[in-house]
């Protein structure tokens, strides 16, 4: 069982940035891919961005040249750094993980972008 904590949500004006954190209770050397992912209510769940375990990251188009994810291997952390953020990027933030045992979700946090 792996616990996924985010961390790093809050308000922020429209051009502003934030970044998020996603700490592991374990080692994220093995896992295949870790992602952010977010939602609005009413809507499905969206991928952000993911990195692959050998450093390939992808993003949605929405988001591309704005955002960066990156992972901190000795702390079993990965960022999402938000620059340039837009009120159409509100939503609730979520880290998750996929090991080859299974695959995990944090709680969520929150990101709130006013104009």
């Amino acid at each position: 069982q792996v616990q996924l904590v985010e961390s790093g949500g809050g308000l922020v004006q429209a051009g502003g940035s934030l970044r998020l954190s996603c700490a592991a209770s374990g080692s994220i050397l093995s896992v295949n891919d870790m992602g952010w992912y977010r939602q609005t209510p009413g809507e499905q769940r969206e991928l952000v961005a993911s990195i692959t375990r050998g450093g390939n990251t992808n993003y949605a188009d929405s988001v591309k040249g704005r955002f960066t994810i990156s992972r901190d291997n000795a702390k079993n952390t990965v960022l999402l750094q938000m620059n340039s953020l837009k009120p159409e990027d509100t939503a609730v933030y979520y880290c998750n993980g996929n090991w080859w045992y299974g695959g995990y979700w944090g709680q969520g946090t929150q990101v709130t972008v006013s104009s």
